[in-house]
């Protein structure tokens, strides 16, 4: 018998293993139209089994079509399969990607999915991350455990897109409280993070062609999911009190901006121009989404009322996510809309991913009512406001007559310009030769700037490595 069918004893049973060794070889173009299979008794003598697995396989390759029984005669491969495939076997479909499948192979180049760091660095100056550190997990732990025991049963069905009405309302009374936005429970929808929550403002808003205002430089993920959609990007410029709103263009459907914690550059937007976007918006009939990065961490001042807080007209979509203050992989974001647009992001959100993981969600309402929360962020700006303090005075005492220093105000990362003009790959690779990790800013440039710059992370390090990777930055800048 020429059939060579390899039998494994690998707890698949053997009745599948000879159906889909006929069924893959009828697909490949191995056996053709009209050729006949072995009998089942034969099959069972040359394979050393039972007939009963032989007859199991043939039944099955009968009942999906593969194969056709001829009373008297035997059983043959089925004529007329399509099976697709060309007759080499070396042959490859030749997917066609959608206009948005194309966009994000252009934009993979460009994103980092994660972020790649040298784990080289002894001094890495990273940025974007929390101090998991700091979190009190064994209480997180018991509340979570307490859910998961307790979580009746319809909790652990299905549950509503906008998200848990107990986080919703939790969260509508923290940021009332800490970030000045006016809203009721109703307008917050729970996001998986705040990458979602840009993917379905671009989805819900933005049309292709589409003019959209950003920053420049602005952060990738709200860059790259705008332009995906086919959105018309229009930089807008960027000094040291944030997004200038004389710059913006006279059209343009909506503004994103970071006006708490400017990323990358750290500005913080003054009250005056936050008032003069806002006149914008509304003189040109545009919406404007503020990505409320950082806006947790303030060290000096009290912090601005948000333009969300500011807004008299419902222009304002506000975006916050607790990747920064928890831990990214809880993978929680939120959005406040105006009320008019609530239904159209909740359905938007269901035919996303239906809803954000619940018992996470009770968790969380709990960890933020508990006054957990407060108590937690409280303990990080301590530590940050040290780190910080320990970065300025390094700088201050190594780099101080090289660079200047933007975004210290707020959040967890700096930016240093240097004071001469350099090359930034060049300074990057020099500095980590040294054991030494620091990012350039011209990643999230939309259109070139005037100098480059340096973006340093320090909530994840201790103040002597501060100090010691800032000491040796003094030899690249």
């Amino acid at each position: 018998m020429s059939f060579v069918i390899p039998l494994l004893n690998d707890g698949e049973p053997l009745s599948r293993q000879i159906y889909l060794w006929f069924r893959q070889a009828i697909l490949r173009d191995e056996m053709k139209g009209k050729e006949r299979l072995p009998s089942t008794r034969e099959l069972a003598e040359h394979l050393n089994v039972s007939r009963t697995v032989v007859v199991l396989a043939y039944e099955q390759l009968l009942a999906e079509g593969f194969v056709r029984g001829r009373p008297g005669s035997g059983t043959y491969v089925a004529e007329g399969l399509d099976t697709g495939r060309p007759s080499s076997r070396a042959g490859r479909a030749n997917v066609r990607l959608s206009r948005y499948g194309r966009s994000l192979v252009e934009a993979a180049p460009k994103i980092a999915i994660p972020a790649k760091r040298p784990t080289s660095l002894r001094y890495d100056f990273a940025y974007g991350r929390s101090d998991i550190e700091l979190f009190p997990f064994e209480t997180w732990r018991r509340m979570l455990l307490r859910h998961a025991r307790k979580a009746p049963v319809r909790e652990l069905d299905y549950a509503p897109a906008g998200g848990s009405m107990a986080l919703r309302e939790a969260l509508a009374i923290h940021l009332r409280r800490s970030r000045a936005v006016v809203c009721d429970p109703s307008q917050v929808i729970v996001v998986s993070g705040s990458q979602q929550a840009l993917d379905l403002i671009a989805r819900v808003l933005v049309e292709r062609g589409d003019r959209v205002a950003v920053e420049n430089p602005c952060y990738q993920g709200g860059r790259e999911v705008l332009r995906s959609i086919g959105a018309r990007l229009l930089p807008v410029s960027v000094d040291a009190d944030g997004l200038d709103p004389a710059a913006l263009p006279e059209k343009a459907r909506i503004a994103l901006v970071t006006p708490s914690h400017q990323f990358p550059t750290g500005a913080i937007l003054p009250l005056a121009r936050r008032l003069a976007l806002l006149d914008w918006a509304r003189r040109t009939d545009a919406l404007v989404v503020e990505d409320d990065y950082d806006g947790e961490f303030r060290y000096e001042e009290q912090p601005l009322q948000s333009l969300q807080g500011l807004d008299t007209d419902g222009r304002v979509i506000y975006i916050g996510t607790f990747s920064r203050t928890i831990f990214p992989a809880l993978r929680i974001g939120y959005l406040i809309v105006p009320k008019s647009l609530t239904a159209v992001f909740t359905s938007a959100k269901w035919l996303c991913d239906r809803h954000t993981a619940t018992l996470e969600q009770e968790t969380l309402a709990e960890f933020i009512s508990s006054g957990m929360y407060e108590r937690h962020l409280r303990r990080v700006r301590r530590r940050n406001a040290a780190r910080r303090k320990a970065m300025l005075d390094a700088i201050d005492r190594y780099l101080g007559d090289r660079v200047q220093v933007t975004g210290y105000g707020a959040g967890a990362h700096i930016v240093l310009w240097p004071k001469r003009r350099i090359a930034e790959s060049a300074v990057i690779e020099a500095a980590a030769s040294l054991g030494v990790g620091i990012y350039g800013i011209s990643p999230y440039c939309l259109a070139p700037t005037a100098s480059n710059g340096f973006i340093l992370g320090y909530s994840r390090m201790k103040e002597a490595d501060i100090r010691e990777g800032i000491r040796r930055l003094r030899q690249v800048l």
